[in-house]
């Protein structure tokens, strides 16, 4: 009975769907059922399958309700595939983007930024005006960009390769104690050896403790050639001159690089406690009125009060809020 309900169901929603909807159902159909009936046994898809399948799902928006032998989202990748490929031969075989400038024009581009040093992308690019030639200062700073060449020089790592027993490099990082104070820690390591040859602590460095620990760190002449170091304000402004009158010269990092004072930032690591990580714990106590007999009723009260309004640790000591975790305990009156 219920079978027949089907079919009858079936019957009534065909004599309402369009005759396009049921062209459209039986050529997916049978174009199924060619594949199930060929000579193979386990038949697979050819491109063209594919490719009809793609076609269908773009002009028939119902195309799911018949597919029968692979899933739905198989002919999305085979329709998404098929695009890719398309665009792809488009773009090798037309002529994608602006022309490029010809080779005599940037020819006299290289020629005038040689021969005028001083001129820059805008003053080359009114010139190649006055000569007709239409020009951004873009493709001008480009093209003259194109002739510069850096003088031969070693690298970063060859450097610190070659120069390894002369150099040192020196860093802060910070501490926090026990009673949530903060303390910078100052030290020189070896870049040949990476022994840390001097370390101190202070809850307040200033340009004038820094000179002092270099002072006490370089004893009888004892003192590198280069000394890296970053750009931290605590060195002072006459860190690098000062430097220099006893032999040391100072090569600064770039900014945001860490990996150029690889050595002593991997100390920082070891050492050193990363405070954008650091959790802190506390602990909270909450204080609970009770009808039990003991200390008189306005004692509690005025203790309830005062614990309510009483700061709590997180914001006395300035903590993140994020990252401090409160343990909290209540406490019977």
């Amino acid at each position: 009975m219920l079978t027949y309900l089907i079919l009858l169901c079936a019957v009534l929603r065909s004599e309402l769907r369009a005759r396009q909807d049921l062209v459209a159902e039986n050529l997916a159909l049978r174009q199924q059922l060619a594949v199930l009936t060929r000579p193979k046994r386990r038949p697979r898809l050819t491109p063209t399958d594919r490719l009809f399948w793609s076609c269908l799902s773009s002009l028939w928006s119902p195309w799911r309700s018949t597919l029968v032998l692979v899933k739905p989202d198989t002919v999305i990748r085979w329709h998404r595939f098929a695009w890719r490929r398309y665009w792809t031969w488009k773009s090798r075989h037309g002529r994608a983007g602006r022309r490029r400038i010809p080779q005599e024009v940037r020819d006299l581009i290289r020629r005038m930024a040689k021969e005028n040093p001083r001129w820059g992308s805008i003053r080359i690019q009114g010139e190649l005006r006055k000569l007709g030639l239409a020009v951004c200062a873009q493709s001008v700073r480009r093209y003259r960009r194109a002739n510069r060449r850096r003088p031969p020089s070693q690298r970063w790592r060859t450097f610190l390769r070659n120069h390894a027993p002369h150099i040192w490099a020196a860093d802060f990082f910070t501490v926090q104690t026990l009673t949530f104070q903060t303390l910078y820690v100052f030290f020189f390591i070896t870049h040949d050896r990476r022994r840390l040859v001097h370390v101190n602590v202070t809850a307040h460095p200033t340009a004038e403790w820094v000179w002092r620990q270099l002072l006490a760190a370089t004893p009888w002449t004892q003192q590198p050639r280069y000394l890296i170091r970053d750009r931290d304000r605590c060195y002072g402004g006459n860190f690098i001159r000062r430097a220099a009158r006893i032999g040391i010269e100072t090569i600064l990092t770039p900014v945001h690089a860490p990996k150029a004072n690889a050595i002593a930032e991997r100390v920082v690591m070891k050492l050193g406690v990363d405070l954008d990580t650091l959790s802190y714990f506390l602990g909270r106590e909450a204080i609970h009125i009770t009808p039990r007999p003991g200390m008189a009723r306005w004692r509690e009260h005025l203790f309830a009060v005062l614990s309510r309004n009483a700061t709590s640790a997180a914001n006395y000591f300035h903590l993140p809020y994020e990252q401090t975790v409160e343990l909290g305990i209540g406490v019977e009156l």
